[in-house]
């Protein structure tokens, strides 16, 4: 089986693009992520969580792959501690886990069952010196996964991400999804007020295709499409 990774060989996780940003009225643009992310001082994020609802992968005549996640570090560095589910179209069929990283390792499967409709409830948060909890729970099915980790990333940034992810070390074709809503979207205990400033999109072959929505009222939620709107030449 191929490895699978949020990171991109010699490049932070996050890779981003020189592209037009008009249309999309985003910050930010990138070959694999798309979502908001929020930077702050060395050790300005200690905790991270939210919810989100498991998409539906949508057949297409070629592996195509995508990722929905939580996480502190990754936007401008190469460290990076997350957990979040998989929703992939491999060969023909739909592949949905659980999983869990800190690069530069690759993912952890979570040995339980996801399905897409599934809502999904994440927290990351420091213990403590470089000791680390993830918890992902799966509200619909009624199982938690905890696990306690060693992490000494910087804590510059934290981010609400749906992903293109790397596999066997590239890259990988972003998935046809279902729209994915994030909601109850926290940093340190606190509603993080998302901002507009703060959206990035995922470009692949000069097409945009993940857009999130505007934040919601509340600044604590969003929704990523799954799109395909071609970028004029600068």
């Amino acid at each position: 089986m191929p490895v699978r990774t949020r990171i991109a060989s010699l490049h932070p996780p996050c890779r981003r693009l020189r592209v037009q940003k008009k249309a999309a009225r985003a910050n930010w643009s990138s070959g694999n992520w798309s979502g908001y992310a929020i930077e702050g001082a060395r050790g300005a994020f200690s905790s991270i969580s939210a919810r989100w609802t498991v998409p539906v992968a949508r057949p297409t005549a070629r592996s195509t792959y995508s990722s929905a996640w939580i996480g502190i570090d990754g936007y401008s560095n190469s460290n990076l501690i997350q957990t979040g589910t998989a929703h992939d179209d491999v060969d023909g069929r739909a592949e949905y886990y659980a999983w869990w990283e800190i690069l530069p390792a690759a993912e952890t499967r979570i040995p339980h069952p996801v399905r897409p409709g599934d809502v999904m409830a994440a927290r990351i948060a420091r213990k403590g010196g470089s000791r680390w909890s993830i918890v992902l729970r799966n509200v619909t099915r009624g199982w938690t996964f905890r696990t306690v980790q060693t992490y000494r990333g910087p804590q510059r940034s934290a981010e609400w991400i749906v992903e293109a992810p790397q596999v066997g070390g590239d890259i990988t074709s972003f998935a046809r999804i279902t729209p994915l809503p994030f909601c109850r979207c926290r940093v340190d205990g606190r509603n993080p007020g998302l901002r507009l400033s703060q959206r990035g999109i995922l470009v692949q072959g000069r097409c945009i295709r993940a857009l999130p929505s505007r934040p919601n009222a509340a600044g604590d939620g969003f929704v990523v499409r799954s799109v395909r709107i071609r970028q004029n030449k600068s």
